[in-house]
C-alpha cells in the first residue's frame, strides 16, 4: 500500500501577515497620525475667520475713557484692550498708548512705540518731547521726528469721539501699511 504523499496544510496568505508588512502599516499610521497633528492648527489658522465670521476684527473701535480724562494742552499715558485678545493674554493685552488733547474734540492718538526700533517712547512734559530709551530717537509734541535714528514721526491712530468717549481704531500693529500709521494735520475727528 502505498500512501499518497501528504501535504502540510497551507496557511491562508490572507490571514497571515509578515513581520515587515506589520512595521510597513505601522509606519504609516504613525505618519499618517503625525501628518494630521501638524495639519490641524494650520487649517484652524486659514479656516478660523471664515468660522467665526469675524471679518475686519483687526480694525475695531474701542474706548480710551470719557473725553475728560484728558485735559486740552496735555499728553496721558492711556491702554486700551486688544481687541484679538484671548482669556489666557493676561496683562499683555493691554495695549499703552499716548493722547495729546489739542482742543475740544481734536486729539492726535500716538502708538507708544518707537518709529526706529519699537522701543516705548516716555513723555517728558518738562521739555515737551517724547523721548526713546534704546537709540536716542527724540520726537516733538505733535509726534513728528525731532532727532535720532527713527526715518519718521511716531505711528498714530485714527479716532473718533462718540457719546462722550475717545475711540481709536486698534487691532492692528501700527506701521507704514496699516492705517494706524495715518496722520492727518486738519485736526478734527478722524476715521
Amino acid at each position: 500500500m502505498s500512501e499518497a504523499p501528504t501535504h502540510a496544510p497551507q496557511p491562508d496568505s490572507k490571514a497571515e501577515i509578515s513581520r515587515r508588512d506589520l512595521f510597513a502599516k505601522i509606519g504609516m499610521m504613525l505618519n499618517g497620525l503625525a501628518v494630521v497633528v501638524l495639519a490641524t492648527p494650520v487649517v484652524g489658522y486659514l479656516l478660523a475667520p471664515i468660522l467665526r465670521g469675524e471679518r475686519g476684527q483687526y480694525q475695531r473701535w474701542v474706548s480710551l475713557g470719557d473725553l475728560d480724562e484728558f485735559p486740552e494742552g496735555q499728553t496721558r499715558l492711556a491702554q486700551f484692550r486688544n481687541p484679538i485678545s484671548n482669556a489666557w493674554d493676561g496683562d499683555t493685552d493691554k495695549i499703552p498708548c499716548w493722547v495729546r488733547r489739542l482742543t475740544g474734540e481734536q486729539f492726535q492718538v500716538f502708538a507708544i512705540n518707537c518709529a526706529h526700533l519699537g522701543c516705548p517712547v516716555r513723555w517728558f512734559p518738562q521739555s515737551g518731547l517724547f523721548m526713546c530709551p534704546c537709540h536716542g530717537g527724540v520726537y516733538y509734541q505733535d509726534g513728528s521726528r525731532a532727532s535720532g535714528p527713527p526715518p519718521r514721526g511716531l505711528f498714530q491712530y485714527s479716532y473718533k469721539v462718540e457719546d462722550g468717549k475717545l475711540m481709536i481704531e486698534a487691532g492692528q500693529i501700527p506701521t507704514l501699511s496699516t492705517t494706524a500709521s495715518l496722520q492727518t494735520r486738519s485736526g478734527g475727528c478722524q476715521g
